[in-house]
């Protein structure tokens, strides 16, 4: 089990610790180490001797990273040597914010990102989705183009649709999914660090009740949810949760796109909130379609197709679920 091997709680103890180097630094020099510590940490955690995929999967996701921080480093070294003051310049923006957006897997260089998530267990993908992000979406609001930042979320936001359309591989579904909520959260981050906080804890929190009753269920391709003898409680819960994730206005996955659709609406960005909406309209597309799948799809009970699901599991995802559904009730409070 991961949690009593002292060898991947050392390196995960790392991995969140240099997080903290990172944006806790005060020198350009000092984040491309967090980052570096970062990455070292992750390639252990994520590859295992007893599967090839997940040690393809560590080499790609070393090979992408190695040639972001390389970038990163060739920039900082640039800006040090040519720049001694700091005036903003669109080469030497652009060029940082590539190698950033690299990192956490955005378009248009996010062909690593699902080809990597495919070979990952559930607990690595959801790190990978969410821990990972945070680092080099901190670095980017230091310093952004923001011309080229409103470029890069339009094409995150359609992308990470688009893409999920053709998928029968959960994980890679979660990770188109992935691209098109960093989308939402580069918006957020370029209104406030409190609102992208925000939308980040919440994003976090739907997609590790996903990946934990995936990894519960043991379930990698969308067939499976179909094939396996479920228990309805479990697929009511998935639907709950991905109509949240999807962001459904009942749902508390609507709550911080509601806030950031708000924004938009006061600054009068009103055809960039056209794209938001109608994206999520597709994802939520794509979402339907899996559960209606499950839910409508007749199939054979079979004997051995049993699912034991530990009672405190089953309690736990309930709550999470409550907490889905109840949510926008809760946060009308803080409204007004």
């Amino acid at each position: 089990m991961f949690f009593f091997n002292s060898n991947k709680m050392f390196f995960l103890f790392i991995l969140m610790f240099s997080t903290l180097i990172s944006i806790s630094s005060n020198s350009w020099f000092g984040c491309w180490i967090g980052l570096e510590i970062n990455l070292l940490s992750f390639i252990p955690l994520i590859s295992n001797s007893n599967n090839l995929l997940s040690t393809e999967a560590s080499l790609k996701y070393f090979l992408t990273q190695s040639i972001a921080s390389i970038n990163l480093l060739f920039v900082i070294l640039i800006k040090m040597i040519l720049m001694k003051n700091f005036e903003m310049n669109n080469f030497i923006s652009i060029m940082m914010n590539s190698s950033l957006l690299m990192k956490m897997g955005s378009t248009p260089f996010h062909f690593w990102f699902p080809n990597v998530i495919e070979e990952l267990s559930w607990f690595n993908s959801f790190i990978l989705m969410t821990w990972q992000k945070i680092t080099p979406m901190i670095l980017l609001s230091y310093y952004f183009n923001m011309n080229f930042m409103l470029f890069i979320i339009i094409m995150n936001i359609i992308i990470g649709a688009i893409g999920g359309l053709n998928q029968t591989s959960l994980r890679k579904l979660m990770a188109f999914s992935s691209i098109n909520n960093l989308g939402w959260m580069i918006y957020a981050i370029m209104i406030s660090e409190n609102l992208w906080f925000f939308y980040l804890f919440m994003y976090s929190f739907l997609i590790s009740i996903m990946c934990f009753m995936f990894y519960i269920l043991n379930m990698y391709f969308m067939n499976q949810l179909f094939i396996n003898n479920m228990n309805f409680f479990i697929k009511i819960n998935l639907l709950i949760n991905f109509l949240s994730l999807g962001g459904l206005p009942p749902f508390i996955g609507f709550f911080p796109k509601w806030i950031i659709i708000n924004f938009m609406i006061n600054n009068k960005m009103y055809l960039l909130a056209f794209i938001f909406i109608m994206m999520s309209l597709i994802m939520l597309f794509f979402y339907i379609r899996i559960i209606y799948s499950a839910f409508m799809f007749n199939y054979l009970k079979m004997k051995w197709f049993k699912i034991f699901i530990k009672n405190n599991y089953f309690m736990m995802i309930n709550l999470f679920s409550f907490i889905s559904i109840s949510g926008m009730i809760f946060s009308t409070f803080f409204f007004y």
